[in-house]
This record gives structure tokens, sequence and C-alpha cells, in this order.
């Protein structure tokens, strides 16, 4: 038999780093008031200069690395995000001539938080069906140009950062089991950027509105996130015949650890089979997952055979799992 498998990991997080109290300078909250409520205490900003590309290139530098191989030898890329560098073109095909990735066709994919699992979902689809032999996947953001750093609800709680894998079909059981991805569009104005598109046009009034920033019903999202989460995480688990128990590592969309906790409490998940970094990185986007991934893999926490199960939820609303064998 032959699976999908990830055969290289790699993630970036810009060098500057945010602090709450840091926030605290220029923002009306505080670090007591930030860390109980969401569990950070920093994340990462991109530099001057630095763009969504830019993050979505080193992740990728160090995921072919792994894999021992060069970006001539990809045949797909996707990067999922939502805070690419240009509306158009696609910031895939910018790191596809960042790579000098010759040989691989290029395309963003635009599902929010969850972008990363719908991206991956995607590629695998593309080398089940003999399309191509090896696909890079990244997810990658600049969250924090997309958010009001007026609105001290929001503002606090995004960072930037990239994360990345490659994938190619080989012989055996492991590799990625099932996928399963869901949406609910009734729900799309809880969690949404407003402008700049065809609905609110560019103008010097939407500015004035603040519309190309992010806006969040927080209480509303956190209700839906936690049983979207937790019921498609029992729906891969169901569908390849395992038990909660069965997992090694759930590696959730790093959204803030309330919803971490609230979802791993009603799934049934101890302490030590999930994985949390948002304390150090903030909510990510579709950059949580891969980084998360990355660090796991590289810190030892996955063996070879263990199942390991991402799970992500985002705007639109999106959400998804993935089951693997690792």
């Amino acid at each position: 038999m032959k699976r999908v498998r990830i055969i290289g990991t790699g993630s970036y997080a810009p060098e500057k780093i945010l602090t709450n109290f840091d926030l605290e300078k220029f923002v009306d909250t505080t670090d007591e008031w930030i860390s109980t409520r969401t569990g950070i205490r920093e994340r990462h900003v991109a530099a001057e200069g630095e763009y969504t590309s830019d993050l979505a290139v080193k992740a990728a530098e160090r995921a072919l690395e792994m894999a021992g191989l060069t970006a001539d030898q990809i045949d797909l890329i996707i990067v999922a995000t939502i805070t690419g560098d240009f509306p158009w073109p696609a910031t895939a095909c910018v790191v596809q001539e960042k790579l000098k990735a010759t040989n691989a066709f290029s395309f963003d994919l635009s599902a929010a938080c969850s972008g990363f699992v719908y991206a991956l979902a995607n590629a695998s689809a593309f080398i089940t069906a003999g399309t191509v032999k090896r696909a890079l996947v990244i997810g990658a953001e600049v969250f924090t140009r997309a958010v009001d750093w007026n609105d001290r609800n929001t503002c606090v709680l995004f960072g930037d950062g990239a994360g990345a894998v490659v994938i190619e079909a080989q012989e055996g059981e492991q590799g990625i089991l099932s996928s399963h991805l869901h949406s609910d569009g009734s729900y799309a104005e809880l969690l949404y950027q407003p402008g700049f598109g065809s609905v609110h046009p560019a103008s010097e009034d939407g500015l004035k509105e603040r519309l190309p920033f992010l806006k969040m019903q927080g209480t509303e999202v956190f209700k839906v996130a936690v049983r979207s989460l937790s019921d498609v995480a029992l729906e891969a688990i169901a569908a390849n015949q395992l038990t909660v128990a069965d997992i090694n590592l759930f590696i959730p969309h790093q959204a803030n650890q309330r919803i971490l906790d609230a979802t791993a409490k009603r799934v049934g998940f101890q302490a030590d089979q999930v994985f949390c970094n948002v304390e150090r990185y903030g909510n990510t986007s579709s950059a949580s997952i891969p980084l998360a991934l990355d660090e796991a893999n590289r810190g030892g926490r996955i063996k070879e055979g263990d199942y390991v199960l991402l799970d992500a939820f985002g705007g639109g609303f999106t959400w998804g799992a993935i089951l693997l064998r690792w």
C-alpha cells in the first residue's frame, strides 16, 4: 500500500519578540489580563521589509533540508495564507521564484486558520491522483499587519510565523490515513476582514472605519470553535477505528489556551497527548499547526509509528482534521 507521507518539516518565526509587557506600553491591557484569558505571553513580529513569502521560504528551506531534497525536485507548492504579500499574484508564486522551484506549479489556499489542514489535504489528493510526485505545503502569515492595534480584544492574540512540510507517496502503512474538511458560511461575519474586497473597495472612508482589519466576536467564535474542533477530532478517530487513547499526539490550531483546554477536555485527551506552544507564538493562523508540528518533530515528541492528529478551525467558518501515522 502507498500512503502520502510527511518526509520533512520546517518552521520559522521572526526574530523580534513582542511580549505582553511590551504591549502594555501602547495598548490598554496588562500581562495578567492577556495571559489569564489566552495563555499567550509573547508573539513574534515580522521586521520591516520582511514579508509572508520570506517567512514561508525559510520554513520551506528547513523542510527541504530535512527531506534531503532540493527545490527543483518539488512538483507542487501550496501556500495557505490570508496575509499574503499581495492580493494577487499568489504568494506561492513568489515563494516558487525565491526557492527557484522551477518544476513546481504553485497556488495559494485561503481557509483562514484552517488553511494548512485544507492545503495538506489538497496536496495529498494531487499525489494520490498521480498528478504530482512531491509537494511542498506551507502555512505562513504576517498577521500582525492585519490586526487593529486599537482593538485590545484582538490585537493581543496574533503573531507571525510559518511552517512547512514536504510530502510524497511511499510504500507502507505510515502516512496520512484520512482527511475531514468542513465549512459553514452562515458564521462568516463572526470572524472576518471586511475590507478591502469587492464588498468594500479601497477608500479613505474605509480606512477611517478600520475595515482592512480583523473583526471578531470572540465569545461566539469560542463556542463554535470548541464544538467544531472536538467533533471533527472524534470524526477522524472513529473513521480509522481508533480510540482517543490511541492518539499519541494531538496538535490543534493554537488559537488560545482556553480553546485548547476546552477542546481537549471535550474529546477526552490527557494533558500529555496535547501539544501546545501558543504561550510563545500566539495565534499564527494557518502557520500554527505546521509550526507546532515541526517543533514537536524536532523536539522528539513524535516517534515512528505514532498516531498524530492535526485539528484546525478558522474564519469562514472552516474546520478540519487530518489523522496520520508517523
